[in-house]
């Protein structure tokens, strides 16, 4: 998997697939790196209302928008490093074996490992990180909806990778960052990220009814 790419704030009135590809993309960036100034630009334009007025996702991302917009690059670098970076161990893991199985590097990397080996995934070998930290599940998962070979990219594929690879800790994940008393923007990363896969989990509840 290649590092995340850029992606634009998905507008409203867009189709329901590409607006979750999108968020996919854009939580993905938020959590591998600081956003630069492009992406703090895009926040300053972006629409303060969610595709569906009322829904669960509408004041989570009314909170990220103004988190965003309330930050500087240097500010959030900042942040991020003290969250997430610095020298030794990180004040908060982003990685998926930590919280399943208390170490990094364990068992529940290897199955995520064979599992993106069987849907064509590759780690890129430039990046440190292991497959199994959280921006790169969400890329998975982007290229799950948006992909174009549609024996991989299906409601499926998507189904099982995110009931076995995301939805199992990823609310942990949140629960620490939000806990945690350096957070600020990312505080409201974490809850549009919980939200979202709240809504993820009920539309694939919905699937096997």
């Amino acid at each position: 998997m290649s590092s995340t790419s850029p992606v634009q704030l998905a507008p409203a009135g867009g189709t329901e697939e590409l607006a979750r590809a999108e968020l996919y993309g854009l939580l993905a960036q938020l959590w591998i790196a600081p956003p630069d100034d492009a992406l703090l630009r895009q926040f300053k334009s972006a629409v303060t209302q969610a595709p569906e007025p009322g829904s669960l996702l509408e004041a989570p991302w009314q909170a990220l928008v103004a988190a965003m917009r309330n930050t500087s690059t240097q500010a959030a670098a900042q942040e991020y490093d003290a969250l997430f970076g610095g020298v030794g161990k990180p004040e908060i893991f982003v990685y998926g074996s930590y919280y399943l199985s208390g170490f990094l590097n364990e068992k529940p990397l290897a199955l995520l490992r064979g599992d993106l080996e069987r849907l064509g995934l590759a780690r890129d070998e430039t990046r440190a990180e292991t497959e199994d930290h959280v921006a790169y599940l969400f890329e998975a998962m982007r290229y799950l909806i948006a992909g174009d070979d549609v024996a991989v990219c299906n409601l499926e594929q998507q189904r099982r990778f995110f009931r076995v690879h995301v939805q199992p800790w990823v609310g942990q994940l949140c629960d620490t960052v939000q806990a945690h008393p350096r957070a600020d923007a990312w505080r409201a990363v974490a809850e549009m990220t919980r939200q979202f896969a709240a809504v993820e989990t009920q539309g694939f509840d919905l699937l096997e009814q």
